[in-house]
């Protein structure tokens, strides 16, 4: 299988990047941040503008027509960038809720019993398989209170007595859902390594860049191994759909962006403690993502399910019945 983009494939990734440098550069991110993560509507409607959410609606119902794997190409660029907003309800409920797929509309999801992101903002709450709007929504909201969250950029509300589990959702949406998450904590890893290795080599001790240390050279090898096996996965699992390989997708995605987010921070030294500096908030949203959508788990019991139940190779030992070979036995 051939796991190489095609050149439509990458000037649609290079298209949203460049979009995403005009749109959200450092100086909007942090304006986010000052905001109490509170959305910009005119980004949200230029990213509906740019096709974002209406990616994957047929093109005779005005989407662009394309696919799971395009879209995963999307939301790594939108982890990288640090976009915020709950993006991916919104996409999922693109051709479901009018006005999303325009970015018109803002759609957050319940997800289980977590609190809901975004949630005083949004136009429509997806519970399962119900979509709330009006009234019905109107009292949702009045019934939720806001709780701290670790992000900044990401207000939430915890609603009692609602809660939707992965079932209550039709079809492969949940776990698009999580491979779409799962995308965004490949940017945000793929994003850390940059940020890591560049100050590496800006960095300088006892007249050497920092990157010159072993110690420091180790750090940035392990990011680049944790994101590469973790980008195979979630570009296989977007060409299948399947979910055993979300389940691990979304395992190696997690790791690699909360891990590489912890590491990325060691490098910074005491500087990556900082308010001013940008890591912390790579982490803290790779925490929220990684609880989110499949989480650990979840994703764990799911993948261990799917394990189970594989069938034997053709050929191998086990598919013969036979045993474990006798030592010696090849002279």
């Amino acid at each position: 299988m051939d796991f190489q983009l095609s050149d439509d494939q990458r000037a649609l990734r290079s298209g949203m990047r460049d979009l995403l440098d005009a749109v959200f550069d450092r100086d909007r991110l942090r304006a986010a941040v000052e905001r109490g993560g509170t959305l910009d509507r005119a980004l949200w409607r230029g990213l509906g503008a740019a096709g974002f959410f209406a990616l994957r609606v047929p093109e005779e119902a005005g989407g662009v027509g394309l696919g799971l794997p395009e879209a995963v190409l999307l939301f790594e660029e939108a982890g990288r960038a640090l976009l915020p907003g709950p993006l991916v309800a919104t996409h999922l409920a693109a051709g479901l809720v009018k006005g999303a797929a325009e970015g018109e509309a803002v759609v957050t999801a319940v997800d289980g019993d977590l609190p809901v992101a975004h949630l005083a903002e949004a136009d429509a709450v997806l519970v399962g398989a119900d979509v709330l709007v009006g009234e019905p929504l109107r009292a949702f909201v009045a019934a939720a209170r806001p709780v701290r969250s670790m992000d900044p950029l990401t207000p939430l509300h915890r609603v009692a007595g609602r809660t939707a589990e992965i079932e209550a959702y039709p079809g492969a949406v949940p776990y698009e859902g999580a491979l779409l998450t799962a995308a965004e904590q490949l940017g945000s890893a793929t994003r850390t390594t940059d940020m890591a290795v560049q100050h590496a080599g800006d960095r300088q001790q006892f007249g050497s860049p920092i990157g010159s240390f072993q110690a420091v050279k180790h750090l940035c090898a392990d990011m680049l191994a944790r994101t590469e096996p973790a980008r195979a996965a979630v570009y296989a699992a977007a060409v299948t759909g399947d979910p055993v390989e979300i389940a691990a997708a979304k395992l190696l995605a997690d790791e690699a962006a909360v891990r590489n987010a912890r590491d990325c921070l060691q490098i910074h030294g005491g500087m990556g403690f900082t308010w001013e500096a940008d890591v912390h908030l790579h982490l803290k949203r790779a925490w929220l993502r990684a609880a989110a959508r499949l989480g650990g788990a979840a994703a764990e019991e799911l993948l261990a399910a799917g394990l189970g139940t594989a069938r034997p190779r053709s050929g191998s030992s086990a598919a013969s019945g036979g045993g474990t070979p006798e030592a010696g036995g090849g002279g």
